[in-house]
């Protein structure tokens, strides 16, 4: 697969993004500093619109494509972290105690704030592009806190693509399921007697 040169360009202010955000990881509902970075990157881009506090602190802004029309996609990341301490001794691990990005939201909200930059500059779609920053993934039921907030009446979207990182792919490649997918949240209790 080979990578457009104005994507590759974005490359370092992407992964910068990514690792600011890091390194100050917020767990459901507390992604402010995040929520509000995500916002001031939007603005910059000059996308048509930005809408905060979405399910507390969702953030959603559309951009709109050069053709008319009344259709739009949206695209979907999370934001928020896992409430773990972090040990990885990485330059840019987590400064916070008890938080850490440990499932790759950080590269999901950075991805899709690198998206917002291309269809930005380019808008060569029809329609609108609706770009959901989610609050609350982990447990916290941030889609629906979205959902409640009126996500879908005030944006009316044709369907919602979001994605997940997943290290175990080689570079360039991808996996795609139509319907759901890893949209649950399951928890196991081990329990062990012994001498």
């Amino acid at each position: 697969m080979t990578i457009p040169d104005d994507i590759l360009k974005l490359t370092p202010s992407i992964t910068a993004i990514r690792q600011d955000i890091h390194r100050h990881p917020e767990i459901r509902y507390e992604e402010v500093r995040t929520s509000q970075l995500v916002a001031d990157q939007l603005r910059s881009y000059g996308v048509d619109e930005v809408v905060t506090g979405l399910g507390k602190t969702g953030v959603v802004a559309v951009i709109r494509g050069k053709q008319n029309s009344n259709r739009g996609i949206g695209l979907r990341a999370d934001m928020d972290a896992l409430p773990m301490d972090e040990d990885t001794g990485l330059e840019y691990a987590s400064k916070i105690p008890g938080k850490m990005h440990a499932c790759g939201h950080d590269g999901h909200t950075a991805m899709l704030l690198g998206a917002a930059k291309i269809l930005s500059e380019t808008r060569n779609f029809a329609g609108s592009a609706v770009l959901i920053f989610q609050p609350a993934e982990e447990g916290g039921a941030g889609a629906k806190a979205m959902m409640d907030d009126g996500l879908f009446q005030k944006f009316p979207i044709d369907a919602v693509y979001g994605m997940h990182n997943h290290p175990g792919l080689a570079v360039g490649e991808f996996a795609i399921k139509p319907g759901p997918m890893m949209a649950a949240s399951d928890f196991l209790e081990i329990i062990i007697e012994g001498k």
